[in-house]
């Protein structure tokens, strides 16, 4: 894709997808200056669209506000700001650092139409994909995946935070397994931006052992039909270096990169 094609795509992600969008399914969220702040049991969360020029002596006093406050909060032991690659100011990372968090993993922000991901993709012999959140008792369901995910990423995962999604945001989330007769395989979220053209894909994972037999590949083109059927142009995901390939085989765009600075307590 060309330059303006990827400046037109950061544009469209900048001003639908951040800011209050991202801190819709929390426990509760606040205002502080540019920043969302939110709050999910144990954890808190941090983001903007801009810093409305902040720097020097002014960022410091925010992100030392921001800290406080989440400190003062016995239930949270650590909490994520969200940072993005192309944000300014440029020194912002050295400032969370400098004030105690430490960096996670980075991950690239892909972005491209829906319809480029809405392939017909062969799936092996006894898998099927359908959506599970829709069904009259998910909460079993929900269990299944949550296991398939610990099992494809390393590491336990909740079946609260799946039900937990799907009450904060009725209607607008929703989950997706590849599975065998025996075992969900892959699993993977859809969730709808409100008031907007996009859906982010998330929490997309198989489990080790069916690794290279393009379920992954077909459970996000599930997904982007599912968003084209709901009227959404745009899919959105923050990648790792296991599902950027496959994206942007695709012919979405990488547009930028997004890097989580952590505090714990």
């Amino acid at each position: 894709m060309t330059t303006p094609e990827k400046t037109r795509l950061l544009a469209a992600y900048d001003a639908q997808c951040r800011d209050e969008a991202e801190v819709l399914a929390a426990d509760r969220s606040d205002r502080c200056g540019p920043l969302w702040r939110a709050w999910y049991g144990k954890r808190g969360f941090v983001t903007y669209c801009s810093l409305d020029g902040l720097d020097g002596q002014a960022l410091d006093n925010l992100i030392a506000q921001t800290v406080a406050d989440f400190a003062a909060d016995p239930e949270i032991q650590s909490f994520e700001w969200k940072t993005r690659g192309h944000d300014q100011p440029a020194d912002l990372p050295e400032r969370l650092l400098r004030h105690g968090f430490q960096a996670d993993e980075q991950e690239t922000v892909m972005v491209g139409d829906a319809a480029l991901l809405a392939q017909d993709i062969a799936l092996p012999e006894g898998v099927t994909v359908r959506r599970i959140d829709n069904v009259p008792d998910p909460y079993p369901e929900m269990v299944r995946a949550a296991d398939a995910q610990a099992r494809a990423f390393g590491f336990p995962f909740g079946v609260e935070d799946f039900m937990r999604r799907l009450e904060k945001k009725p209607g607008l989330v929703e989950i997706w397994v590849a599975e065998t007769p025996d075992e969900v395989v892959c699993t993977g979220r859809l969730e709808a931006v409100p008031d907007s053209e996009f859906a982010g894909l998330w929490g997309g994972g198989t489990v080790p052992e069916w690794h290279g037999k393009g379920i992954y590949r077909a459970l996000t083109a599930a997904r982007a039909r599912s968003a084209l059927a709901r009227g959404l142009r745009y899919l959105q995901s923050d990648c790792t270096e296991f599902s950027r390939p496959i994206l942007e085989k695709s012919g979405l765009l990488a547009v930028t990169t997004t890097t989580p600075y952590l505090w714990r307590r």
